[in-house]
């Protein structure tokens, strides 16, 4: 364990610990350390891996970049015929935890590029509290522009444009749709990056009342409701309540409306052990309800990210994934 790292505690006993940070008794927070590994990009082409990667930044002032993942492919794959899809990755920890260079994210991304095969490009956005909601909506909105104008060898020589995904885990997944909302309202201006669907990978949402999954898991040990309401206060707007990221505030939004004229396809996945699960499956039912193409892929048992700690149901998530991407 580096110095920078904090051992995980018990999120029931001391829920600001087990996300890194401590309370004062002033009531503010100070961050302690990233309580979860990280691991560095590699792209020296001699390595034996299967997918190279690199960082790239994308706005130095607010100090945003990107880790970049490409499957090894012959040399003479730089034709359109064999350009591969491109996902764009947002990673999670409650827009407040977490890094693009997180292991679990990090392996994530190298194991669907490598699965698929798929370009990914994962985002590194502004994290609250010192940067609260909506920079980390507002940074991942930029990287889109980024991406279609940066001229990255990677990503203009392998990466098929017009086959483009935004994918996102826990708050990536409700950065996807937050996200997803703006730049179905801009696609002109996106161009050559036509976006194609979205993937919510357990979603995190939230909103004034319990629901009844939080009730019933709210003391669960993976993402008890205590850790989940210290998130909301550390990354929303200061007086603003959990409406400002309740999809549901969104049910007579016109941009559903041209996610559904755009033929976009929603992909959400859950599982029943996690407190998010009634939100999730809510919002499935409210975009089925505005006519826009969504599947649900919910599982019995687990917790929240689970895959992330279980090789064998990540392999599934990327066959679920990948089967998405692929059936255009």
């Amino acid at each position: 364990m580096s110095s920078a790292e904090v051992p995980r505690t018990d999120p029931n006993t001391d829920p600001y610990r087990s996300i890194g940070f401590l309370q004062n008794p002033d009531g503010s927070v100070t961050r302690v350390g990233e309580f979860l590994p990280t691991s560095p990009a590699s792209s020296d082409p001699a390595s034996p891996i299967p997918v190279l990667s690199k960082d790239i930044p994308i706005n130095q002032e607010n100090n945003t970049w990107a880790r970049v993942y490409l499957p090894r492919r012959p040399e003479s794959a730089d034709s359109s015929a064999d350009k591969l899809p491109l996902v764009i990755y947002y990673h999670g920890g409650g827009f407040v935890t977490c890094t693009a260079a997180t292991t679990y994210f990090h392996k994530l991304c190298f194991e669907i590029a490598s699965e698929i095969p798929a370009v990914i490009v994962s985002v590194e956005y502004r994290r609250a509290p010192e940067h609260r909601l909506p920079a980390a909506y507002d940074d991942c909105e930029e990287a889109l522009h980024w991406i279609r104008t940066a001229g990255e060898e990677w990503l203009t020589k392998y990466a098929d444009f017009s086959k483009c995904f935004l994918m996102g885990s826990s708050a990536g997944g409700n950065i996807v749709y937050h996200v997803g909302l703006r730049a179905v309202t801009c696609v002109e201006r996106l161009m050559p990056l036509k976006i194609q669907g979205l993937i919510l990978h357990h979603p995190f949402f939230g909103g004034v009342e319990r629901t009844p999954s939080e009730i019933r898991l709210a003391n669960n040990k993976a993402f008890p409701t205590s850790v989940a309401d210290i998130l909301w206060d550390l990354g929303l707007p200061i007086g603003v309540d959990r409406e400002y990221s309740n999809p549901m505030t969104a049910v007579g939004s016109r941009a559903l409306e041209k996610v559904r004229d755009q033929g976009w396809r929603v992909l959400v996945t859950g599982c029943d052990g996690d407190p998010l699960v009634d939100r999730q499956m809510g919002v499935v039912k409210m975009l089925k309800e505005k006519g826009v193409n969504v599947i649900g892929e919910f599982s019995d048992g687990g917790f929240h990210g689970f895959e992330f700690g279980d090789d064998s149901k990540a392999k599934i998530l990327y066959g679920v994934v990948k089967n998405f991407l692929l059936s255009l």
